[in-house]
């Protein structure tokens, strides 16, 4: 069975239930994940960019605060239509949800653009049940700088509150998305565990949003995981080689920096974004996961090894 630490499903349920359907989950991905022994996953409230995507089309949804209310209201609308899945707020809680036959789901914030100044807003997140953050997505906005802007800017004097803030309230801090600056800044401020939901290795794909070595074993030293993308542009720049194999190579070498106990998944498939947004091949969509752990075994690793990845790591530090 696999843990998911990244999962934009809710972008899909939102677009989807705005065009009039119901029933999105169970009509467009149950089977998939549980073709691909999908057991729980984080499911990620993202609503940053608008570029390419259903919500330039959307009247009442030009901030991202608008933006926000829409999503959680589809899925505050969703998760009453699917009795097959609960949402919950610890790791305790999963075990029970994944004992009752369920599939379960912990809710993240992927970019926190909307709360602008008002770290208020963090405490609403924890309210509706939010374990899992992440200050920017790849814009920069009052809290930090992503991916995409001036690598070296740190964390503003709002960001560093809000990280402590998070901290506090009991969400994890993922920088995944993060620039380096801001990377740096938040291991630096850390006080317990930090993740990477969703980022690869830049030693085999050198793209921002990608892990240097260091920043694999600065996640390491704070007790942290890293989650597997599938994303085929964070796997490798020769179209060739973006593969299940080719991840599970990043996997690989995860293990040899960090150790073991430090690599999981957090899989990012988009595939239902559109053309651009596919997995790497074997990995298109949720359903083929098990192509992953194949090559993990052809590599060497153990049975126990592959259940860490799968699911344990993510879960123990949820714990």
């Amino acid at each position: 069975m696999v843990f998911d630490g990244h999962s934009d499903l809710l972008y899909d349920v939102t677009r989807r239930r705005l065009a009039g359907e119901d029933h999105v989950l169970e009509r467009r991905h149950r089977q998939r994940l549980e073709a691909g022994g999908v057991e729980g996953l984080v499911l990620a409230i993202w609503t940053s960019s608008t570029k390419e995507t259903f919500w330039k089309d959307v009247p009442g949804a030009e901030t991202e605060r608008a933006r926000r209310e829409l999503l959680l209201a589809a899925a505050a609308a969703e998760f009453r239509e699917c009795p097959w899945l609960q949402v919950v707020r610890t790791a305790a809680e999963a075990e029970q949800a994944k004992a009752a036959g369920k599939l379960y789901a912990f809710l993240g914030v992927e970019g926190m653009a909307a709360i602008g100044a008002d770290l208020d807003a963090i405490d609403r997140y924890v309210s509706l049940g939010v374990r899992l953050g992440m200050l920017t997505w790849n814009e920069e906005n009052l809290l930090a700088t992503g991916a995409k802007g001036d690598a070296q800017k740190g964390l503003t004097a709002l960001g560093r509150e809000a990280v402590f803030r998070m901290w506090d309230r009991g969400i994890l801090v993922d920088v995944s998305h993060l620039n380096d600056g801001g990377f740096g800044d938040v291991c630096r401020l850390a006080r317990g565990p930090v993740i990477a939901s969703h980022s690869n290795c830049r030693a085999l794909c050198d793209v921002p949003r990608n892990l240097t070595d260091d920043q694999l074993r600065a996640i390491r030293d704070t007790g942290g995981v890293v989650g597997l993308n599938v994303y085929h542009g964070f796997v490798h720049k020769d179209p060739a080689l973006r593969t299940a194999r080719t991840l599970a190579l990043h996997a690989v070498h995860m293990a040899e920096v960090m150790g073991v106990e430090h690599v999981a998944c957090g899989f990012d498939f988009c595939e239902f974004f559109g053309p651009g947004n596919e997995g790497a091949e074997g990995l298109e969509d949720c359903s083929q996961i098990k192509n992953l752990f194949y090559w993990l075994e052809q590599f060497g690793m153990t049975a126990r090894e592959r259940s860490l990845i799968a699911r344990e790591n993510f879960l123990r530090v949820l714990a």
